[in-house]
């Protein structure tokens, strides 16, 4: 066989294509049959290290309800009212009152969005309660975040506790899950269902890999299979991978299902080839990034499954940065000073050897960034949160720098920073989080 058809070879390739298209990977396991074919941990990441799961949370919810249909707990053509009773307003909505278990496992709510508010909301699954539905339940498709985090708290109602404390008894001991493992929880208190679970990769594998068998007598088989059949259409997601359909809280791919997070926090499932790919990531500043990882694994990888056998490959890599020019660059600026109200709440900034120092709404800020590396870092204005920064000169006047925070909330922001004259314009987008509030927009400001 030609060297460049080779397994291994076809993992070097995505490798490759990923650094390439700039998608910023923090690991990824490849198995066959079961058998470890590669792995890869993107330094500063490490093997065992909890990373946020976003959205594969659901499935894991998702899991537990199951397992309480299974136990005769639950049906699935159970009224979600009948639960909640305490809950309701004084004259609830017909829509939500005639919304099934089923219909929430397959997010084919009542909402056409979550109702609960972050930072606003104390007990965000009794808003799913007190919403105004905006139409018929089981009809169409749409993502609910509030819809996981009402079966987080169906959990805990029926077996007395919190999802996580429920899912490490009945799964992830069964299943030696040992890594460290957290799950975020909302103002009340109840497991984030839909979006809080930190857990490890290869644990998160090998849940992948108990489903892929069949739920290996801890997950009810039944509930194994059709979680990952379609259950609704989606032919209106914008990303092509979305447009599969949808299971029991987690999607259809081309060639199988996937538990899916924000990010890039991906466990694609392919029964037909006994292949499983998890990965974790954070590309959420890029719109297409997790598409960009489904597109490298089917086109480099997935065709070439079952040609060959080969060795486990472990590598060694490192989180993607920001290409420099080292020879061009700025060493220091003097103090530049903006208006106020501008959008990026900027005050004052100036520029000092590999470190932006600047003043916005949390005060004085130190930005420390490597060139053509990543420093790690405190995240600028918020000491607890732990953070990767690098930057790069593209010409003599324009810097680019890129902080990722990479703690229980992967996320970041992109600038660029373009001197001229006695000016500096500095434009900057971010993804969402209270971290990177302020990081979105342009100003400028004038030396002294």
């Amino acid at each position: 066989m030609p060297d460049h058809l080779s397994l291994a070879s076809r993992v070097d390739a995505f490798v490759s294509r990923l650094q390439r298209e700039d998608v910023n990977m923090h690991g990824f396991l490849l198995s066959v049959d079961g058998q470890e074919k590669a792995k890869a941990y993107y330094a500063p990441f490490k093997e065992c290290q909890a990373h946020r799961m976003y959205s594969v949370s659901k499935t894991m919810t998702g899991i537990a309800i199951g397992m309480l249909v299974d136990a005769g707990k639950l049906s699935l053509d159970d009224r979600i009212t009948d639960y909640f009773r305490d809950w309701l307003p004084e004259s609830p909505d017909e829509r939500l009152l005639a919304l099934t278990l089923r219909d929430m496992l397959r997010m084919s709510t009542c909402y056409r969005w979550t109702t609960y508010r972050e930072r606003i909301d104390d007990n965000w699954a009794k808003t799913f309660f007190t919403g105004k539905p905006t139409h018929a339940p089981g009809t169409v498709f749409y993502y609910d975040t509030g819809c996981s985090q009402v079966l987080a708290a169906l959990v805990r109602r029926i077996s007395g506790v919190e999802v996580i404390d429920f899912l490490e008894e009945k799964l992830f001991a069964p299943l030696n899950c040992h890594d460290e493992r957290y799950w975020l929880r909302d103002p009340s208190g109840c497991c984030q269902g839909g979006t809080g679970l930190c857990m490890s990769l290869r644990d998160l594998h090998r849940v992948a890999q108990c489903l892929m068998d069949g739920g290996e007598g801890i997950v009810p088989a039944w509930f194994a299979q059709e979680m990952g059949e379609k259950h609704i259409e989606t032919l209106l997601q914008a990303n092509e991978e979305e447009q599969y359909g949808y299971g029991w809280q987690c999607w259809r791919t081309r060639a199988g299902f996937a538990m899916y997070g924000l990010g890039g926090q991906l466990s694609v499932i392919c029964p037909e080839k006994r292949t499983i790919l998890t990965t974790i990531a954070d590309t959420r500043l890029d719109p297409c990034g997790v598409q960009r990882i489904y597109n490298a694994f089917f086109e480099e990888v997935y065709p070439y499954i079952g040609l060959e056998d080969m060795d486990p490959v472990s590598l060694s890599l490192s989180v993607h940065t920001l290409q420099d020019r080292p020879e061009i660059g700025r060493k220091s600026s003097g103090v530049y000073h903006f208006p106020e109200g501008n959008q990026l709440q900027l005050k004052r900034l100036s520029l000092k050897e590999n470190c932006l120092l600047y003043e916005n709404a949390r005060g004085q800020v130190t930005l420390p960034f490597g060139r053509g590396e990543n420093a790690q870092i405190a995240y600028p204005g918020w000491s607890e949160v732990p953070a990767l920064s690098s930057g790069g000169w593209i010409t003599e006047d324009l810097l680019r720098i890129r902080c990722y925070a990479v703690g229980a909330a992967p996320c970041g922001f992109d600038m660029l920073l373009s001197f001229s004259g006695n000016t500096v314009t500095v434009q900057s987008r971010k993804s969402y989080d209270p971290v990177t509030e302020g990081y979105d927009g342009v100003a400028s400001g004038t030396l002294d």
